[in-house]
């Protein structure tokens, strides 16, 4: 699933208006915060840890209305443990934007 601009685009520019500081700050934290649980779930050991990790990539996602970003996290949730197909998609989605 690949980044389309779209909602998430227009959730940061709400959130930033006019400041293009903001904006960019916003973009990083995001960015910052599904890197994280993509890594975490790469490392999970565990169907609980990789469970936790998806949920909270889930409420990151939903919260900045990503909605395709949204729906890997409820693939992993319902998938297999360690799902190499599903996390390439979730780390090709998060380099789209963050290159964007």
């Amino acid at each position: 699933m690949a980044y389309e601009a779209g909602e998430l685009d227009a959730t940061l520019a709400a959130a930033a208006g006019d400041d293009a500081g903001l904006f960019a700050e916003l973009k990083t934290a995001f960015t910052d915060s599904v890197l994280r649980q993509i890594d975490l779930m790469r490392r999970s050991r565990c169907d609980g840890n990789w469970q936790v990790a998806a949920l909270r990539l889930k409420g990151v996602a939903a919260s900045f209305h990503a909605s395709p970003l949204c729906d890997l996290a409820e693939e992993a949730i319902e998938g297999a443990p360690g799902d190499p197909s599903v996390l390439r998609r979730m780390q090709h989605f998060i380099d789209e934007f963050a290159s964007a």
